[in-house]
C-alpha cells in the first residue's frame, strides 16, 4: 500500500534510494534492508563487511551527485508476489543487477506484506527496490542533500536480529533550505540533552541498572521537583485531587482495560505467581503454550503498569458516586513502563521507565465540553510558562484498522465530534490525522517549537467513552437512575523525562532561576571576605534559595568561568567595597556584569523573579 507522505518526505524517500544506488556502485555486495524518510531526513539500513564511516561520505556523496545530475526517472512497477520473490532469490531486489546471493532482507519484507496488498517495485537507472513508494518524478528534483552520520541498528529494531549499519542523511528542495538545516543541526549538537545532562550532572543512564532506565542525580531531581510543585499548584487551583498508585498491577486489571492485549507489544512480559510458575515448570509447559494460555486469560499474574488509568478507574469505582460529586479529577505523577526496543532508546526522549503527570477526569456528558476546554487551556498555560510559545496541536482520530481500537463506531464518532469541537472552541491551531488516536479514544497532542525551531510533541488530552463501559462505571443521576460517566485523560508534560530533555535543549542548560539546581554562587575576592560571603549566603538560604559559597583556591577569573560553564544564573562578587556598603556585585551567566546592587535590593529581585517563575 502506498504510504502517505508530504512533499518533503517524498523527496527524502527518493534521496534514500539515491543513497542506496551510490552504496551499491561502490560496494555491489551490500545487502539492503529498508530506507524510509524520518524526522529531519532519511536513512538506509545496510549489511556490509566494510565498516562505513564519515570518511566514506565524500565518495558516497560524489556518486549521489552524479545520480542526481542524470535526472534518473523513478519508475513504479507492479508485479506479482511470485515475480518479486523470484527477483529477490536472484539477488536482484535492492541491487543493480542479479547476484549470487539472494536479497535476504527483501525476502523477509516481502513475506510481511499483507496478501491483499499490491507488490510494487521502484527503479531508477539499474537500481530496483521493493518499495511501496511514493517518489518524486526524477532524481534531479533533489537540490540539496548531505549525509550526516552513521550508527548501528538491529534489523527491525530487535536485538535478536542482525546488526546493520544505518546511514543517515537529509535532503531539501533547495541548497538554501539545506544550509539553514545544517546550521540548526550544529546548534542542536551543542544543546544535546545527553551531552549537557552529563556535563551539568543532571541524570545518568547506567547499563548495569538497565537501558532506558534513567537515574536522576541531585541536580536533575531539583528541576523535576520544581516542575512538579509548579504543576501541583495549577492542579489544586483547578480542583484536582492527588493520588498515588503502585508500579505493578493485576494482569486481569489490564485485560479489562484492554491494555493487554491491545498494548501488548509495548509492554514488559507478565510476571507470574512463583508457585504457579513452578507448577508450569514441573509440567514442562512450553513457552508457546504458556503464551497461548496468557492470551486466553487462563493464567493470572501481574504487569508492570504501562499506564495509570486502570488504577485511577478503580479509585473512582471504590465507592458509590453521585452526579453531585462530578466532575472528579484524579491526578498523579505516576511512573509507567514500556518495553521500547533497544535500538529505539535515546537519552531521555525514548526510555523504558518514565513518569507521567497523569490525570483522569470522570464527568457527566453535560460537563465534557467545559472539562475539555479546561484541559486544553492547562496545557497552553504550561507550555507558555516555560517559554514554549510557538505551539500547535494535532487531533488524532481512529485509523482504518478498526481492530486496533476498542468500542463501537457510535462511541468513536461521538468522541471525535466532541473533541474536535473543543479544539475549535479553544482557538488552538490544529490539524487532523487518521490513525493517531489512542486505542480507547481520540486525542489532541500539543506540538511545540524550541529555541532553534525544532518541533516536539508534548502534552496530550484524550476523550474516552470506552473504558467507563469496559469497567462498568456508574454514578447516580439526578433522577436516581444509574448513569455512565465519561473519562478524560490528560498530561500537560506528557513524560517528565521527555519534557526535561526538551527543556535542557531549549534552554541550552541555562535554566531560569526557579528551575536552576544552583541559583546563586557567592564568590569572595579573597579569603579575607569569606565571612561576608558567608553572611550573604546565609541570608539567601534563609529565603530558601539554592546558594553555594565558592571557597576554592582559584583566581576570580577562574571562579567566574567555572560558574558560567556550570550555568549558574547569578554570581555575586564580594570584596572590601561590597562588605563596607552591604552590597554585592552581580553577574549573570548569560548577560555578564550587571553592576553593584544593595544586598536587600538583590534579594527583592530574586524573590520576585522566583515567585513569578520568570523565563
Amino acid at each position: 500500500m502506498t504510504q502517505k507522505m508530504n512533499p518533503l518526505e517524498k523527496l527524502r524517500h527518493s534521496a534514500a534510494h539515491v543513497l542506496a544506488t551510490a552504496i551499491l556502485e561502490i560496494w555491489p555486495e551490500a545487502q539492503l534492508a529498508a530506507g524510509p524518510p524520518v524526522e529531519g531526513g532519511f536513512y538506509y539500513d545496510v549489511e556490509l563487511g566494510h565498516r562505513i564511516s564519515p570518511e566514506d561520505f565524500p565518495l558516497i556523496e560524489e556518486k549521489m551527485r552524479r545520480i542526481i545530475a542524470e535526472r534518473q526517472p523513478f519508475k513504479r512497477i507492479e508485479v506479482s508476489r511470485e515475480e518479486a520473490r523470484e527477483l529477490a532469490l536472484k539477488g536482484r531486489l535492492g541491487a543493480l543487477s542479479e547476484r549470487a546471493t539472494p536479497s535476504r532482507y527483501k525476502l523477509d519484507i516481502l513475506a510481511s506484506i499483507p496478501e491483499d496488498e499490491p507488490i510494487t517495485l521502484y527503479q531508477n537507472d539499474h537500481f530496483i527496490d521493493l518499495c511501496a513508494g511514493p517518489h518524486v518524478e526524477n532524481t534531479g528534483l533533489i537540490k540539496g542533500f548531505k549525509l550526516t552520520h552513521v550508527s548501528s541498528a538491529y534489523y527491525k529494531g530487535d536485538e535478536k536480529n542482525p546488526q546493520l549499519q544505518r546511514i543517515y542523511g537529509t535532503a531539501f528542495y533547495s541548497e538554501k533550505e539545506l544550509e539553514a538545516y545544517l546550521k540548526q543541526l550544529e546548534a542542536a549538537k551543542q544543546r544535546d540533552h545527553r551531552k549537557l545532562g552529563k556535563e551539568l550532572e543532571l541524570f545518568l543512564i547506567d547499563e548495569e541498572v538497565g537501558p532506558g532506565l534513567p537515574l536522576w542525580l541531585p541536580k536533575g531531581a531539583i528541576i523535576r521537583a520544581e516542575l512538579q510543585v509548579f504543576l501541583t499548584e495549577e492542579l489544586q487551583r483547578r480542583g484536582y485531587q492527588l493520588v498515588h498508585t503502585p508500579h505493578i498491577g493485576s494482569l486481569d486489571l489490564f485485560r479489562i482495560s484492554g491494555h493487554y492485549p491491545y498494548y501488548r507489544d509495548s509492554q514488559f512480559p507478565p510476571i507470574l505467581e512463583p508457585a504457579e510458575l513452578k507448577e508450569y515448570e514441573q509440567k514442562q509447559m512450553s513457552c508457546a503454550e504458556l503464551a497461548n494460555r496468557l492470551e486466553k486469560g487462563e493464567v493470572s499474574g501481574y504487569l508492570l503498569k504501562p499506564m495509570n488509568c486502570p488504577m485511577h478507574i478503580r479509585i473512582f469505582s471504590s465507592k458509590p458516586r453521585s452526579y453531585k460529586d462530578l466532575p472528579i479529577r484524579l491526578a498523579e505523577f505516576g511512573t509507567v513502563y514500556r518495553f521500547e526496543k533497544s535500538g529505539e532508546l535515546s537519552g531521555l526522549t525514548r526510555v523504558r521507565g518514565f513518569t507521567q503527570d497523569d490525570a483522569h477526569i470522570f464527568c457527566m456528558e453535560s460537563q465534557v465540553e467545559a472539562e475539555l476546554l479546561s484541559c486544553l487551556e492547562l496545557v497552553k498555560v504550561v507550555v507558555e510558562k516555560l517559554g514554549l510559545t510557538d505551539a500547535k496541536a494535532r487531533l488524532g482520530l481512529r485509523g482504518e484498522d478498526k481492530e486496533k481500537y476498542v468500542g463501537s463506531a457510535e462511541s468513536w464518532q461521538k468522541a471525535e465530534r466532541d473533541l474536535r469541537k473543543a479544539a475549535e472552541d479553544s482557538g488552538i491551531n490544529f490539524v487532523e490525522e487518521l490513525g493517531e488516536a489512542a486505542f480507547y479514544g481520540p486525542k489532541v497532542d500539543f506540538l511545540v517549537k524550541d529555541a532553534i525551531g525544532r518541533l516536539w510533541q508534548l502534552g496530550t488530552v484524550q476523550l474516552d467513552y470506552n473504558l467507563p463501559l469496559r469497567f462498568s462505571l456508574s454514578y447516580v443521576g439526578e433522577d436516581g437512575n444509574k448513569e455512565r460517566p465519561v473519562m478524560i485523560h490528560r498530561a500537560p508534560f506528557g513524560s517528565m523525562e521527555r519534557f526535561l530533555a526538551i527543556l535542557i535543549e531549549h534552554f541550552e542548560g541555562h535554566f531560569p532561576l526557579w528551575l536552576a539546581p544552583e541559583q546563586v554562587r557567592v564568590i569572595p575576592l579573597s579569603d579575607a571576605f569569606v565571612p561576608y560571603g558567608q553572611k550573604v549566603t546565609e541570608l539567601l538560604q534563609q529565603h530558601k534559595f539554592r546558594v553555594t559559597l565558592d571557597r576554592k583556591n582559584e583566581t576570580l577569573g577562574a571562579k567566574i568561568r567555572i560558574a558560567q560553564l556550570e550555568k549558574v544564573p547569578y554570581m555575586l562578587i564580594v570584596g572590601k567595597k561590597e562588605e563596607q556598603m552591604s552590597t554585592v556585585s552581580v553577574r549573570t551567566a548569560k548577560k555578564g556584569n550587571l553592576g553593584e546592587m544593595e544586598l536587600e535590593a538583590f534579594l527583592s529581585l530574586l524573590l520576585t523573579e522566583y515567585k513569578e517563575r520568570r523565563i
